[in-house]
């Protein structure tokens, strides 16, 4: 009724003053925000769904994307980005808190066994080591293209990074050997911080213990963030200035030195297979070999073979005898799946930008007789996505090397028979978890980086990648980890980095070489 004598006499209806009170009222109710929520699930159902306005059907105006056009729709990403920032900041400073109370009170690996102020001081130099080895290297693949003399003033021990690895072949050197030192760390780091069995620290819930200490939450997440993500995020714009020191030329030299070793040289028989394989020779920018530096190069390629057929049966038989540090309960076929499974994940993850990024140059026309392989490549390049991939599959690939570092190292308890019947002393090497760190960076990593260079169009063919990169965008959207940005806003001026573009002015990102900032 009250419809009908609104439509009949709408001007009369809109003179009563008590219609001027119920509007007050309703802008009131409004503004309390207690249905704001309407506005956010609005906000991020319309692009999911795929509404358009419209104007784009009715007057032929471009169709909208997933940004944000109102400004409703700007203040709800406001918010909503301030809620992810304060939220996955405080799950950080909540997990710090844990690791280093499980350090304190003696539940950690090295805590126990040797001094909980060595574990505390060892762990954050750890951390601080790998956010070098990370970011380092991002910077001296970029500063390829960069001619020195722009900089051999302004930043000598820059200069002296990149004269290093520069130099012929070191740069691929650097890179493997940066590998295992990145995989070597998280298990020292994995042996400082992961709880030992039946750990409780701050009176916290069975719940809440076995998420954040016996799943390894808390050190997950602190290391991804502070020790990976937020080194990233200024090494990407602060090159310059984020190796300009003599803790990344120590780094370097250590990088290069793991190489040299001759303990991932097993990598390049592979390397050579491939290369037979596709009829594409090893690039290389020195000269040949001599006869003595070939004789060296193949006994070093025998020798890392041996050792990796050694590790991989320590490893092997650590699970068949429940030595391992794997959860309980789990049989032992099971635990033996699970290992190479993920050693698959990791591999398939670090293979998988560098395949998409060498079939850029294939024409999209010829990309797509290549159902699944053209799929993975549009949902990898689509909009902002390769940037929220890469930071997702950081974190992944980082947490599956938690998992696997948990599962390679090994625990004889007392009275217990040593692997293979070794010595102690050898037994105390194992137990170091450094033969796990060979398996993790040659068959979890490098191998599949060979393979992945060598066939893309296939690699990218595996339906398996589409699920991979959904998941990695589903991980970097949950915002668990983007206190990495915050951290690095905050760290930027305290160490004094500024862009690039203050010191080189014409430096332009086009001068990147894509490809191979993909590999890193």
């Amino acid at each position: 009724a009250w419809r009908i004598i609104a439509s009949r006499s709408p001007l009369g209806f809109m003179s009563n003053p008590l219609i001027y009170l119920l509007i007050r009222i309703c802008l009131l109710l409004e503004a309390t925000g207690v249905c704001s929520s309407s506005w956010v699930l609005a906000r991020f159902t319309k692009p999911i769904v795929g509404y358009q306005p419209d104007e784009v059907y009715l007057e032929g105006e471009p169709k909208q994307g997933p940004e944000a056009v109102t400004k409703r729709d700007k203040d709800v990403d406001i918010t909503v980005t301030v809620v992810k920032y304060l939220g996955s900041l405080t799950l950080l400073v909540f997990c710090v808190t844990i690791v280093m109370a499980t350090i304190f009170t003696k539940q950690t690996g090295f805590a126990k066994s040797i001094h909980e102020l060595f574990a505390f001081f060892f762990f954050w130099f750890l951390i601080c080591w790998l956010a070098m080895a990370e970011g380092g290297q991002g910077c001296l693949v970029g500063l390829q293209a960069i001619q020195k003399e722009l900089y051999i003033e302004s930043h000598p021990r820059t200069l002296k990074n990149t004269e290093l690895a520069h130099k012929g072949d070191n740069m691929a050197r650097f890179i493997v050997g940066r590998q295992f030192l990145v995989v070597l760390i998280i298990f020292l780091i994995n042996m400082c911080g992961s709880p030992i069995a039946g750990a409780q620290v701050l009176g916290l819930s069975d719940s809440l213990t076995s998420i954040f200490l016996g799943n390894g939450v808390a050190l997950m997440i602190t290391t991804i963030v502070i020790g990976q993500l937020t080194a990233q995020v200024n090494a990407a714009v602060c090159m310059l200035d984020f190796i300009n020191n003599y803790f990344m030329l120590f780094t370097s030299y250590a990088s290069l030195a793991i190489e040299y070793s001759g303990l991932l040289h097993s990598v390049y028989l592979v390397q050579i297979a491939f290369s037979k394989l596709t009829g594409e020779p090893v690039e290389s920018r020195e000269s040949p070999r001599s006869g003595i530096q070939n004789l060296l190069f193949w006994v070093r390629v025998l020798i890392s073979t041996a050792i990796l057929f050694f590790a991989l049966a320590v490893t092997i038989e650590s699970l068949l005898q429940g030595q391992s540090g794997i959860w309980e309960g789990i049989p032992v076929a099971v635990s033996i799946l699970v290992f190479f499974v993920l050693l698959c994940l990791v591999g398939l993850m670090d293979g998988m930008q560098i395949a998409a990024f060498a079939l850029i140059s294939m024409s999209e026309e010829e990309l797509s007789q290549y159902g699944v392989a053209s799929a993975n490549c549009k949902l990898m390049f689509t909009g902002q996505n390769l940037q929220a991939f890469l930071i997702g599959r950081q974190i992944f690939v980082a947490s599956l090397m938690f998992i696997v570092a948990k599962i390679a190292t090994i625990s004889v308890g007392e009275g217990e028979e040593n692997i293979f019947g070794v010595p102690d002393w050898f037994q105390a090497f194992l137990d170091t978890g450094l033969l796990g760190a060979v398996v993790l960076a040659i068959i979890g990593s490098l191998i599949w980086r060979i393979m992945a260079s060598s066939f893309p169009l296939a690699f990218m063919s595996n339906p398996l990648v589409y699920i991979i990169i959904r998941t990695c965008l589903i991980i970097e959207g949950t915002g668990f980890f983007s206190s990495a940005w915050l951290l690095a806003l905050i760290h930027k001026p305290l160490a004094g980095y500024l862009p690039d573009e203050v010191y080189i002015e014409d430096f332009d990102d086009d001068d990147f070489d894509e490809e191979e900032s993909a590999r890193v």
